[in-house]
């Protein structure tokens, strides 16, 4: 029995006493404003045309870049945090606000400074490379010079950021402020009790069919009360973007997501490929638990069910201990780093009202720290979303020591660290089952993973681009989106389903993100992607630790394609590595369907 009782609460202290209200905060507001008009005046004063003269000076813009941007990078994490405990924290609201207008500004001279990385030639520029304390930053550097061609002026990028401040950006706020104030009022033994958005979502996977379909219908309620709301979000956010390209001269909407994510087209093509042609055996699975749970097909709100009948769930300690157990067997480093972040308590899991729904993992790259943030109430889907998000933590963890301007690694990549940090936990814990019973009940909510990447992650996509060429013609209405998503969720899950989730496109905050466009693929991209690593690594004599941490320490500095081919040897536009990947999570499917 374990007799330490891990503390559910995060602690911000530590980073800026005081919470939202905080003069250290403040403080440090100030500097990173110092900072970024230090930054401001160093490129005006630097001459592109005189690069090897100023060879020195150059040097000294790129660290104060770095220092810059860290402390940015701090200030934006609190101010997550913040927002995200306390929906209702007016003090915090105020600097998501200001995190915005620090966000135009520091954009603003990040696009200065690419102006004038453009403006040097080429000979100078590979002499510039060629300099010792700048060959490790080559590839980050080139990549933005390069992107200089693809933008509009100076100036006018200059402007589309500010006016992104109380346009692009507001429209994401507005989103996050409607759906902190909803509330979901659910019926629970005769008693009507009032839940936040992010609650009343964790009791979908109850065992009881009554209760989730009652929650989802509450649920289903709540959404279409805000539809006109959430409607003119999207739209706005889509319009912005599509006005955007415009003016650049981009004909794609997947240009800009494809090059954050530093990946080729025929790469992403060749995943889709891949996963639309395996989707059977995952129907299948889908038939057999609709089977299990006496049901004709499965609805929306029934897949993520558990076959058991009893509800088991696990306190936040016990979740804690089994996931260190498991990264311990394949990772001793990776378990030594997530019981620090249990010790020190970097994880806000507290079940309580008011907070954001949903989870995710921000860091302070100064205190070299992280924190996590999610609702935990003890199912094994939440587990499991503690282990990915703890897969975050540990991902940033091991790149603390790298240069700043390498740890700015893209979505696909992190979201590979996270789900292989879920699989291992995963996998152990099958291979551990003590009954038919108990191995049967985690393979299900394994294979519900691949599901969700497969299936509900792929209708995200379709949707997303189906209603951005839509939104080229004009505003799309309500009854149109709630069409389009519908058809998408159709065709993704193949038909396999009872009832869709009309409303999905307003539930669902990625869509509504403005950091990422398609804030999807990514995903699916992590996921498959770690699949692949994980048989990899089983495939490998001795540990695969140590190359595994060189793996992630190279994930902000090289494309996707070139990653997988230095440390696993694949070409990832070919679908042959996908057909690998994927093999795993049809395996899953068949010892499920066998059991």
């Amino acid at each position: 029995m374990n007799e330490i009782a891990y503390n559910p609460v995060w602690d911000l202290e530590s980073i800026f006493p005081g919470g939202s209200e905080s003069e250290q905060f403040e403080a440090h507001l100030k500097r990173v404003r110092a900072g970024m008009e230090k930054l401001e005046k160093m490129n005006g004063e630097f001459e592109p045309l005189c690069v090897r003269s100023q060879t020195d000076q150059f040097i000294t813009i790129i660290n104060q870049l770095e220092e810059t941007m860290k402390q940015l990078r701090d200030a934006f994490a609190y101010i997550s945090c913040l927002s995200a405990q306390n929906v209702h924290d007016t003090y915090a609201k105020v600097l998501v606000s200001k995190r915005s207008e620090l966000k135009a500004k520091m954009d603003g001279v990040q696009t200065n400074f690419k102006q004038k990385l453009a403006a040097i030639s080429k000979e100078d520029w590979d002499y510039l490379m060629a300099e010792p304390s700048l060959k490790e930053l080559a590839f980050v550097l080139t990549e933005q010079r390069n992107k200089v061609h693809e933008l509009l002026d100076m100036e006018q990028e200059m402007l589309l950021n500010d006016l992104a401040v109380d346009g692009y950006h507001a429209w994401g706020q507005m989103y996050d402020a409607i759906v902190g104030s909803m509330t979901v009022r659910v019926e629970e033994a005769e008693e009507v009790k009032t839940y936040s958005v992010g609650q009343a979502s964790n009791k979908l996977s109850s065992p009881d069919r009554n209760v989730r379909q009652h929650v989802a219908k509450q649920l289903e309620k709540s959404w279409t009360e805000h539809a006109d709301f959430f409607s003119q979000t999207l739209n706005h956010l889509a319009g912005f973007r599509l006005q955007t390209y415009k003016h650049r001269g981009w004909d794609s909407v997947l240009k800009e997501p494809l090059a954050i994510n530093r990946m080729e087209q025929e790469t992403l093509d060749a995943m889709w490929s891949v996963i639309s042609n395996h989707k059977k055996p995952f129907m299948q699975f889908l038939q057999r638990k609709a089977e299990l749970l006496g049901l004709e097909k499965l609805s929306m709100y029934d897949i993520g069910a558990p076959i058991s009948k009893e509800a088991k769930t696990v306190d936040y300690t016990e979740g804690a201990q089994f996931i260190m157990s498991h990264f311990r067997k394949f990772s001793p480093k990776m378990a030594d780093f997530a019981k620090m972040a249990f010790e020190n308590r970097w994880i806000e899991a507290e079940d309580r009202a008011g907070k954001r729904p949903g989870g995710f993992c921000t860091s302070f790259p100064n205190a070299e720290q992280t924190r996590i943030f999610m609702t935990y109430s003890g199912t094994t889907s939440n587990i499991a979303t503690l282990a990915h998000e703890l897969g975050h933590a540990y991902h940033q963890h091991v790149m603390n020591d790298v240069h700043g301007l390498n740890q700015g690694y893209a979505m696909n990549v992190a979201e590979t660290a996270s789900t292989f940090a879920e699989t291992i936990v995963a996998n152990a814990s099958i291979q551990l089952a003590n009954t038919k019973e108990e191995k049967q009940t985690l393979l299900e909510d394994k294979i519900q993973r691949s599901i969700a990447f497969f299936m509900n992650i792929h209708a995200r996509f379709l949707f997303e681009q189906r209603f951005y060429e839509e939104r080229k013609k004009g505003m799309v209405p309500v009854d149109r989106l709630n069409k389009l998503m519908v058809e998408a969720q159709k065709e993704a899950y193949c038909d396999a389903l009872q009832e869709y989730d009309a409303h999905f496109w307003s539930s669902k905050l990625h869509f509504h993100i403005t950091g990422v466009p398609f804030y999807n693929f990514p995903y699916t991209f992590g996921y498959l992607f770690s699949q692949g690593i994980y048989a990899y690594a089983l495939q490998q004599e001795g540990s695969f630790e140590d190359k595994y941490i060189a793996l992630l320490r190279d994930t902000g500095s090289m494309t996707v394609e070139a990653l997988a081919k230095k440390h696993l040897q694949v070409d990832l536009t070919k679908q042959a590595f996908w057909e690998n990947a994927i093999s795993v999570c049809v395996n899953d499917v068949e010892e499920f369907l066998a059991l």
